[in-house]
């Protein structure tokens, strides 16, 4: 990940530690290297992360608060606002999710783009509204043509279709 100019090597060497130990599955561990990074020099990525290290935890309203917190450090990071529409999906709060990911696809620094575009298509499909998710996917596949959920998700509603 990339971060923004100016972030001390010491806190990006934190926010590393805690990805690798959050992807190895030491969530405790994350989340405390994650806090480092943050003390020594917060990001809108360290918010951000920590925020995922505690969903998985199942603190969803922590995870929504870091973000918050991660867009109030950037507005341009991207990340943050999919996350919170991919919390605010799983909490069942599909429409008040929908400003989250369209914020998310208009971000100036993402990287991912194609998450906010299938997290739209989960909705509409939810929602029986077909035609607005196959054209989320295929903004999902334009911004990443290898995406296979996607491709395989607009095959399938599109055989729905016919």
């Amino acid at each position: 990940m990339e971060f923004p100019r100016g972030v001390p090597e010491e806190a990006r060497r934190a926010f590393e530690r805690g990805y690798r130990a959050q992807m190895s599955g030491r969530l405790d561990e994350a989340l405390e290297e994650y806090r480092r990074s943050i003390e020594i020099h917060p990001t809108a990525e360290a918010h951000t992360f920590l925020g995922w290290a505690l969903s998985f935890q199942g603190h969803t309203d922590q995870a929504i608060a870091e973000c918050k917190t991660a867009i109030a450090v950037d507005p341009a990071f991207g990340n943050p606002y999919n996350d919170i529409g991919a919390y605010l999906i799983e909490l069942g709060r599909l429409d008040e999710a929908v400003p989250w990911l369209e914020r998310a696809k208009a971000a100036q620094r993402y990287e991912p783009r194609h998450f906010p575009y299938f997290n739209l298509a989960r909705i509409y499909v939810r929602q029986h509204r077909v035609y607005d998710a196959i054209r989320e996917l295929e903004g999902a596949l334009a911004a990443e043509p290898g995406y296979t959920l996607a491709r395989r998700e607009l095959h399938r509603l599109r055989g729905m279709l016919n």
